[in-house]
């Protein structure tokens, strides 16, 4: 395989040292760490995101393995999306050096060293297999495991129990009775459920935002393209009209203006967004065709933004475009100017299109979450009484 100019071998060192590195000598070392992550990348959010960003900071070269449909099917019950969608999703990420189809559910040495990856990188959640197995068990004996944290507030069970519930209150206070019984602040569910399942809130930091941002300028001969909307729950169809904005120029630097949460709700109604603008922003940031956000950017693109940031091209796909407050087109200052550009990218999922799909499923996905939960609190009770168990050994041992 061939990725970014190089052969997926290429980058083992020459002298032939395994995978593992344990044999090299402190000089051979110094060849380039690569990292390996799996999961089903389901409904990619910034929680993955930011496992994959961690990760990479762990080494040089990432590569992401991402389950099929039917192996998700089969351990945790049917995928939001198809794999194809997912496997876009996951190349869009800034972070992934590689993408491999089809990984297996189970994370083994053989893995690892198929694809000379050092160790691989998980969550410090729990991943169970369908009889209830600890997938990454044999990589952790053998030292080839290494753990990031699991982003408080969000997860694909989190995504799909919002969409459940359909609410208006789920990204203000949580003050909807309705949401207050499924959740608490920090991802813990309420007493006797999953610290890892229980739908969440999350909390922005300007540290969060400043790891996932690039941190580069435009820089003398860079188109600046500007584009604006919701983009909630940040699926296929925004990748895909991002990246041929992308390609609108051969040098672009494509900044995204993101609305306020009240003024995606007054155009789009319904309980609309699903996820705030924090969320929404994070989302945007991981995209690798994206240089900046303007994190509640005005509904019109007027003469200030345009001017601010020296756009050459402001681009809006083919869904349709809402008037202002007063009736006003939004886009009436870059058409004036002849910066206006709309751009088909072939994809016409909506998150109201991935909303539907939740409410279809409806049934198998609440099923598919309790299942989850269930397993969970298993696990979490056999730990509780094995660290019981050697706290009694321990205490006998000192009584003697």
């Amino acid at each position: 395989m061939i990725k970014n100019g190089h052969h997926a071998n290429d980058q083992q060192d020459d002298a032939g040292c395994k995978p593992g590195g344990s044999v090299c000598s402190p000089e051979k070392r110094k060849r380039v760490v690569r990292l390996w992550c799996d999961g089903c990348y389901d409904m990619v959010h910034y929680g993955h995101s930011n496992q994959l960003r961690q990760a990479k900071a762990m080494g040089d070269y990432l590569i992401v393995g991402v389950h099929t449909d039917a192996e998700i099917s089969k351990h945790k019950g049917p995928p939001v999306f198809t794999q194809e969608e997912r496997y876009k999703m996951v190349r869009a990420i800034k972070w992934v050096d590689e993408m491999v189809e089809g990984a297996p559910y189970v994370t083994t040495l053989e893995t690892l060293d198929k694809y000379n990856c050092d160790f691989c990188v998980h969550g410090d959640d729990i991943t169970l297999t369908v009889d209830g197995k600890d997938t990454y068990e044999e990589v952790k004996r053998e030292g080839r495991y290494r753990e990031c944290k699991r982003t408080q507030g969000v997860s694909t069970t989190d995504l799909v129990g919002r969409m459940l519930l359909m609410t208006k209150a789920h990204h203000s206070n949580m003050d909807n009775p309705d949401y207050q019984q499924h959740t608490d602040n920090f991802g813990k569910g309420p007493k006797g459920h999953s610290p890892w399942t229980g739908v969440s809130q999350f909390l922005q930091t300007s540290q969060k935002i400043i790891q996932f941002a690039s941190g580069k300028e435009p820089q003398p001969g860079d188109t600046i393209i500007y584009v604006a909307g919701a983009f909630d729950l940040f699926h296929i169809g925004h990748v895909d009209f991002l990246e041929m904005v992308y390609k609108q120029a051969e040098r672009p630097y494509v900044i995204v203006g993101l609305h306020f949460d009240q003024e995606v709700n007054r155009y789009k109604g319904k309980n609309y967004p699903i996820m705030n603008i924090h969320e929404r922003t994070l989302s945007v940031l991981a995209c690798r065709y994206v240089s900046e956000v303007v994190i509640g950017a005005p509904y019109a693109v007027g003469k200030d933004l345009l001017d601010h940031f020296k756009v050459d091209l402001v681009c809006h796909g083919k869904t349709e475009v809402f008037p202002d407050k007063d009736m006003s087109d939004p886009y009436a200052e870059p058409k004036k100017r002849g910066l206006f550009r709309t751009i088909d990218s072939g994809n016409n999922l909506t998150t109201d299109d991935i909303v539907q799909r939740i409410i279809e499923n409806r049934l198998q996905f609440e099923a598919r979450n309790q299942k989850k939960e269930a397993k969970e609190m298993a696990v979490i009770e056999a730990m509780k009484r094995k660290e019981q168990q050697v706290q009694s050994e321990g205490a006998d041992q000192e009584a003697h």
